[in-house]
């Protein structure tokens, strides 16, 4: 059975990772015409006290079909785009769930959360669960399916407070809210208004891929100036911060 290393390192070469700076978006890490803040982050509640993509996810690109395809194909295909993308998050999670404690003011998050899917009937067999709740072995103990879709009407890309209902209430708990793309952040968001609704303290986010266009104005040449090998030891919440055995284990 692979590691959880050799299949992270699988997926190397198309891991493209986010990095702050001038005309980056501080919230979700969109990449903006100068602005301090992407149009959909402008017009959404901010509810998250962190939000941390480990990857770009570019448009029609190899990611994208891997996060698209994950969750609608079968069989082997699927089951080895899952292992995939498992693998990245619990690398990524054991090199850097420290750094986003620190960054949204907790020492640790004793609950994690998945973002359910904004259909119903695709929530109840969304696979994201099974890779937060069962191939993870630094989540699983942890999570909870804890947030269900709501009868709100409320569209997939359309904040709404009360798109997501909390099963439990909840006494201050930090979480770990994760989810496998973050397009306009109104799920996430919507997912987080539920969590502090239930009492939760602080929510920080975790999203596999950042979906970005390419060939939207000058993202393509702003994508190409960005380090072309993906780092395991950085984040976009921290300076280095996991010895080389942490960020390697497993």
């Amino acid at each position: 059975m692979p590691t959880v290393r050799e299949l992270s390192a699988l997926c190397e070469s198309f891991l493209l990772a986010p990095r702050a700076g001038a005309g980056v978006c501080r919230r979700c890490f969109n990449l903006t015409d100068g602005y301090d803040r992407c149009y959909a982050c402008t017009h959404h509640p901010d509810l998250l006290d962190v939000v941390a993509p480990i990857s770009y996810s570019i448009a029609h690109e190899q990611l994208h079909h891997a996060l698209a395809s994950y969750k609608r194909l079968t069989g082997t295909v699927a089951r080895r785009l899952t292992l995939q993308l498992a693998a990245i998050l619990w690398r990524y999670l054991l090199g850097h769930e420290r750094c986003l404690a620190r960054a949204a003011g907790t020492r640790e998050f004793p609950l994690v959360v998945t973002v359910p899917s904004s259909d119903r009937a695709r929530d109840e067999q969304h696979p994201l669960r099974q890779i937060v709740g069962e191939l993870v072995a630094i989540t699983r103990p942890r999570y909870e399916r804890l947030l269900v879709r709501s009868r709100a009407d409320a569209g997939p890309r359309t904040f709404a407070a009360d798109k997501f209902l909390a099963r439990r209430g909840l006494n201050g708990e930090a979480v770990l809210l994760i989810d496998d793309t973050w397009t306009t952040g109104a799920n996430a968001q919507s997912a987080a208004a539920a969590l502090k609704a239930a009492g939760a303290g602080a929510v920080a986010a975790v999203v596999i891929g950042r979906h970005i266009n390419r060939h939207w104005r000058q993202n393509d040449r702003r994508l190409r100036e960005l380090e072309p090998a993906f780092e395991w030891g950085r984040c976009v919440a921290c300076r280095p911060c996991a010895s080389p055995a942490e960020a390697t284990a497993a």
